[in-house]
């Protein structure tokens, strides 16, 4: 009978968390015409490759409860302490600097 737990081999070195609420919220809000979604423009951005091949994972999630008007909250599991909020055309290059693998 098989372990109903498997183990599956991922490359990612942490994961960031990207409020989906807050980014619906703002219906895009970054990219060059700031219609894109947070999570979207940093995957590109940080040229992660798709799923668990990439070095660090950006997943959107639901609520993460905090819900600032005009920005969009962010967790980095590499600094859980540290939760930060987004706002609308941001400067993602710089933010994408901070959070590189």
């Amino acid at each position: 009978m098989a372990s109903p737990l498997t183990a599956v081999r991922s490359e990612w070195r942490g994961a960031v968390l990207v409020c989906g609420r807050c980014s619906k919220k703002l219906d895009g809000g970054f990219g060059k015409k700031g219609r894109r979604p947070l999570a979207k423009v940093l995957r590109k951005i940080l040229g992660l490759k798709p799923g668990r091949k990439a070095a660090l994972g950006v997943v959107e999630t639901r609520c993460l409860g905090i819900c600032p008007k005009g920005g969009v909250v962010l967790v980095d599991s590499r600094a859980p302490e540290r939760w930060l909020v987004v706002r609308e055309g941001a400067d993602v290059a710089e933010l994408a600097a901070r959070l590189a693998p």
